[in-house]
């Protein structure tokens, strides 16, 4: 079972972070309205982050430095994160002479 590290979008354009174990479980309970107070009244969400990590206490303490971050700082993670998923994603093109 590995943690992760999540940030998810709210409705409203908010940010939330927190960890799961079962990240597709833990989506579904937020966007049910029972996973968390805050996202509660700021449905639907949607996962903008996730960074794995090796244990629940490894977890708790990314959680809390994130959550530590002002905004600005958390979509610079957001923007890397997803800059990363683009070039890995792009096709590999061979240049031909």
């Amino acid at each position: 079972m590995s943690w992760v590290c999540y940030m998810l979008e709210c409705a409203d354009g908010t940010l939330y972070t927190g960890i799961t174990n079962d990240p597709d479980k833990r989506l579904a309970a937020h966007n049910a309205g029972s996973a968390a107070k805050y996202t509660r009244t700021r449905l639907p969400v949607c996962y903008v982050w996730q960074e794995p990590c090796a244990d629940r206490a490894a977890a708790s303490r990314r959680e809390f430095a994130v959550k530590r971050l002002p905004r600005t700082a958390k979509l610079g993670l957001i923007q890397t994160a997803t800059s990363r998923v683009e070039l890995s994603d792009k096709p590999k093109t061979s240049e031909q002479p």
